[in-house]
């Protein structure tokens, strides 16, 4: 048995693969594998994985699964003891995995960690996705050490101790691979983006912790599947984040958190609008349409969820609003949040 699997979803990501996959291959340690699940492409990946990277283990699956169920059924075939879900655009650096390993060894309570996440376009800066741990305010609102909502932040080294989070990213997520699989692995539902968050909330929940650690530092490109100016991208984040929250809040919040996140979700279609955003205006109120009708089918998520939870309000989810943190007091860095 293989100590981790690093395994790659790839969707006609061939010039990715050239561009990143070299980096993953060159650092992956002796006792560990590289392994690219293969999202049905049509372009020309499979050639690309068995001409140039003969020594990659490929999963080829029939279709276009998504990011949550395509990762899925790609760990199906994984037995190690560890394993990372690492997106197909993220270049890794030398003896980026041992630190994150070692650490899951000697902390059983752990379900996942994350390293530091840079950007790889101006590697001072740190990436969207993750940056250095991810956290959520008592709306349901993701940020991170390093980002809060659009601002990302130069790395000056002031986040480089290891931390407690809330949550960890889906671009370099690493896990018990046991665990993926007993606590359900990523909705498959939710296709793509907040799936990691909702996956996280429920290790959260039940009485495992989550850490990034900052020694390990990787660089991702990010927007690789969707661009983040894309409609498609907005619609799956309002309606994911908006699924996420009935699956897993206990009722008592759940009665009047919906309403207000319902509402501040039309807010933001209407602040699309005015500034002339009208397909992403559109987005969110579909997402919040989609959302009502995708409710009755996670009844049983939820009711599943909720009978498992042991920590009904994890330690990592804030209990403050981010958008008053950013737009009213104009606070745009973590450290500044945290002061208050």
């Amino acid at each position: 048995m293989k100590r981790c699997s690093i395994v790659i979803l790839n969707w006609n990501g061939a010039e990715m693969l050239r561009r990143y996959l070299p980096s993953v291959v060159s650092y992956c340690p002796e006792d560990s594998e590289v392994v690219v699940a293969d999202n049905g492409s049509t372009d020309e990946s499979l050639q690309v994985l068995k001409e140039t990277y003969p020594s990659v283990r490929l999963i080829v699956l029939d279709k276009n699964y998504g990011f949550a169920e395509g990762y899925n059924r790609a760990l199906q075939q994984i037995d190690s003891r560890y394993c990372v879900l690492l997106n197909s655009d993220v270049e890794v650096t030398e003896d980026w995995l041992s630190p994150l390993l070692d650490y899951l060894d000697s902390h059983e309570d752990v379900a996942a960690v994350q390293p530091k996440i840079r950007a790889w376009y101006d590697k001072r800066l740190f990436e969207h996705a993750g940056a250095a741990g991810g956290f959520l305010d008592k709306l349901g609102y993701p940020y991170c050490r390093g980002r809060i909502m659009g601002h990302l932040e130069s790395d000056d080294g002031q986040y480089d101790t290891p931390a407690g989070i809330f949550w960890a990213t889906g671009a370099c997520f690493v896990t018990r691979t046991a665990l993926y699989k007993e606590a359900g692995g990523l909705d498959a539902e939710f296709f793509a983006h907040m799936e990691e968050i909702d996956l996280c909330w429920r290790f959260n929940a039940r009485g495992y912790r989550l850490v990034c650690l900052p020694q390990s530092v990787v660089y991702h490109l990010g927007g690789g599947a969707l661009p983040y100016e894309s409609p498609r991208k907005t619609y799956l984040n309002f309606r994911n984040s908006l699924l996420m929250l009935y699956k897993n809040s206990p009722t008592s919040r759940l009665i009047w958190l919906m309403p207000l996140r319902c509402l501040l979700d039309y807010v933001a279609a209407l602040q699309y609008l005015f500034k002339g955003e009208t397909a992403k205006a559109k987005a969110v109120i579909k997402a919040c349409h989609d959302y009502r009708q995708m409710r009755r089918r996670m009844k049983d998520k939820r009711k599943t969820n909720l009978q498992l939870t042991k920590v009904w309000t994890p330690q990592q989810m804030r209990p403050f609003s981010i958008l008053v943190h950013y737009y009213l007091l104009r606070q745009q860095r973590y450290t500044d949040v945290m002061m208050n």
